[in-house]
């Protein structure tokens, strides 16, 4: 999708935080995945006019199965790339990669496990005894922790091929999913509401949706940067909490396979999980980091397996342009996400 942005005056965004400019900086920004509402708050930020206020002319480049954005960033083809965890950020690390995080935008992993109700497997603990659909990717990051962490085992991993049929098939097997994914076509298609457990509340303390840029951008370009972080903030507060129709209209647009029923599904599920605004985000403000928080991931991970104890895992994220508050006044004062 692409939305040029107006022209605006040095003083408007001054006023905003920028810095002076006549012209808008033109700014590509990849996801990760097709169009969908957990892109939501970077739609809205285009659709109601946030970047342009901030003085940025947001070109939003889908992602898919297709399409690998994540390789456009380090090669200059893309400003930012939203990342899926804090684990790819350590495989940067690892690999010399020049990029760094510069923000959160979950303050949870959406990534899920789900299994049938009522049929002896309705605590997490209890998923151990069961066979489990995981894919080949997963095999090596959030099951790894699962097997450290929980006893899980890998003789009881099934092949998942991203298919619910099977899970429908046969009551006494558990499968990896989406929050806003899986257990939606479950409920349409098996006209049921599985059980659903969401990693983060189990322990696997990641950031996601992260928003990677490369690291001559943040030494050369900050006043970019952080415009871009703060606008980002602001769509995800309005999107959240404000009017969201024209942001879910363009995901539609590059997204024809969404749906008003997957989107008012899956936003519903972003404020009851708090996966966008919890916990340190009441204070910091959405978007935030702590060093506890990661620090505490790395630990979890090298303990796993999945990266070696002697990464300087703090080349991975920078707090530069986090905890600033920004939009904190956008936050309702009860608001629905879990705490």
């Amino acid at each position: 999708m692409r939305v040029a942005s107006a022209v605006i005056g040095a003083s408007l965004v001054l006023a905003l935080g920028g810095s002076p400019s006549f012209a808008a900086d033109q700014v590509r920004f990849g996801t990760s995945w097709l169009a969908e509402p957990e892109h939501g708050g970077f739609y809205q930020a285009v659709a109601d006019g946030t970047y342009a206020k901030y003085g940025l002319d947001v070109t939003i480049v889908p992602g898919g199965p297709q399409a690998n954005n994540e390789i456009l960033l380090p090669v200059g083809k893309l400003d930012f790339f939203m990342g899926d965890n804090l684990i790819q950020a350590y495989s940067a690390v690892e690999q010399n990669i020049p990029t760094v995080v510069v923000a959160a935008f979950f303050q949870k992993d959406p990534q899920i496990v789900m299994s049938h109700p009522n049929v002896g497997l309705d605590t997490f603990a209890s998923l151990k005894a069961a066979p489990i659909f995981i894919s080949k990717q997963s095999i090596g990051s959030f099951y790894r922790w699962m097997v450290n962490q929980w006893g899980f085992s890998e003789d009881m991993i099934r092949p998942y091929t991203f298919n619910t049929g099977p899970f429908l098939a046969d009551t006494k097997v558990v499968q990896q999913g989406y929050l806003s994914s899986e257990p939606n076509a479950v409920e349409k298609q098996g006209h049921f509401t599985p059980n659903v457990f969401l990693l983060a509340d189990q322990g696997f303390s990641t950031y996601a949706n992260t928003v990677e840029a490369r690291t001559d951008t943040v030494a050369k370009n900050p006043d970019l940067v952080q415009r871009f972080v703060d606008a980002s903030t602001i769509g995800w507060y309005n999107y959240l909490y404000g009017d969201n129709s024209k942001a879910n209209e363009a995901i539609k647009r590059d997204n024809p396979e969404m749906d008003d029923q997957q989107i008012a599904y899956s936003i519903a599920k972003l404020k009851q999980y708090g996966i966008v605004d919890s916990g340190d985000t009441a204070e910091l403000g959405i978007g935030g980091m702590t060093e506890a928080r990661n620090k505490d991931f790395f630990d979890k991970m090298v303990g796993a397996g999945v990266v070696q104890a002697n990464l300087d895992y703090r080349k991975a994220y920078t707090m530069q342009f986090v905890n600033k508050k920004v939009g904190l006044d956008l936050r309702p004062k009860a608001t629905p996400a879990a705490q």
